[in-house]
């Protein structure tokens, strides 16, 4: 079925047909009941590419997500599962692109041939070529995260930085001293990945201000990088009695490595950290985390997005999430380091 016979049927013309159907012509309120009805008697359902050349829109709208590593993250796939759920609310269907660069083929096909009407970019760099090209060229976009200019750029973000902060001021006021940070894998913070840079900041900083011990670790987005990350930090100091983690995907193996190493959580080692929140509910005990609301930053990029093409001369939006820390039951008041409890001749402490 075709417009060709929808206009034989409803005793119009072709064009007439077509402008009822896109708008961009005034028809008759009578001709376009005309015109319904016998799409409605026929089941007809526009070619998404004809209406595409028809009205300039193609119903859809790009995700450009390169995974970090192998794999997406439980959080990322909350966050891809909430985009697609609420640009279905607007009538747009979603197109996953695995673009990483400005360079990188499948990114310039989704912006040369005009397959999405706009684009949600994950995974921001502070400086990130891909939000310098789109900004450009003109191709309307939101990011999730932060360059390191923002203020020209339509995106939702979470303030890593005082998310960090807060787990660290936490931990010191259950009077930890010693405190490790467990990031994302080295070759992301060397791409310079927003979270990440912003992450370690808010832990340098709120470290200095309470004058605490500390050591930072790049850690990879699995579980086996957890647990041999936590390795590594019992043996740098084995005197740690917390740690914080932006790193999901490692969370599984620190707890490991804690359980291997003897150490009871939180009796004896306390975790925070940023993460979403129905993962932290998974582990046990469950972790003292600043739930990230992945669900709600998909639903709020989208509506920038909508809101971008609907409204293309509005000034740039942003929305900066700083979701409060959920105590749960992973941290505790610190207690006698291993080292120290041996001294003491309690013998409580396993042989490390």
């Amino acid at each position: 079925m075709n417009i060709g016979e929808i206009a034989l049927r409803a005793g119009v013309s072709r064009s007439t047909v077509s402008y009822a159907l896109s708008g961009k012509r005034p028809v008759s309120d009578d001709t376009r009941r005309k015109v319904q009805r016998v799409i409605d008697e026929l089941g007809y359902t526009p070619n998404a590419s004809a209406r595409a050349l028809a009205n300039g829109r193609t119903s859809t709208l790009g995700l450009v997500f390169p995974p970090a590593g192998n794999h997406y993250t439980g959080m990322q796939l909350d966050f891809i599962g909430s985009v697609v759920e609420a640009a279905a609310a607007h009538d747009y269907d979603v197109l996953l692109s695995p673009s990483g660069v400005d360079s990188d083929r499948s990114f310039q096909r989704l912006l040369g041939e005009r397959r999405v009407d706009g684009a949600i970019l994950m995974e921001i760099r502070l400086q990130d070529d891909r939000v310098d090209h789109l900004t450009a060229v003109g191709f309307p976009a939101v990011c999730i995260g932060r360059t390191a200019q923002p203020d020209g750029d339509w995106w939702v973000g979470l303030d890593h930085t005082a998310l960090v902060e807060a787990c660290v001021h936490h931990l010191a006021d259950l009077g930890h001293r010693r405190i490790a940070f467990v990031n994302r894998p080295e070759q992301l913070l060397q791409a310079g990945y927003e979270s990440a840079h912003r992450g370690l900041d808010g832990f340098t900083k709120a470290s200095a201000e309470r004058g605490l011990t500390v050591r930072t670790y790049c850690c990879g987005d699995d579980a086996p990088s957890g647990q041999a990350c936590l390795e590594r930090i019992l043996h740098d100091d084995p005197a740690t009695t917390a740690l914080v983690t932006l790193n999901e995907a490692a969370l599984g193996g620190l707890y490991r490595g804690l359980a291997q190493a003897g150490r009871h959580v939180p009796r004896d080692f306390s975790v925070t950290g940023a993460v979403a929140g129905r993962w932290a509910e998974t582990v046990t005990p469950q972790l003292t985390a600043a739930d990230v609301p992945a669900e709600q930053m998909g639903h709020l990029a989208v509506e920038l997005l909508v809101e971008r093409l609907d409204h293309p001369d509005a000034p740039p939006r942003h929305h900066l999430l700083t979701p409060p820390t959920s105590l749960r039951a992973s941290t505790g008041p610190a207690g006698p380091t291993p080292s120290a409890a041996v001294r003491a001749g309690s013998g409580s402490a396993p042989n490390r």
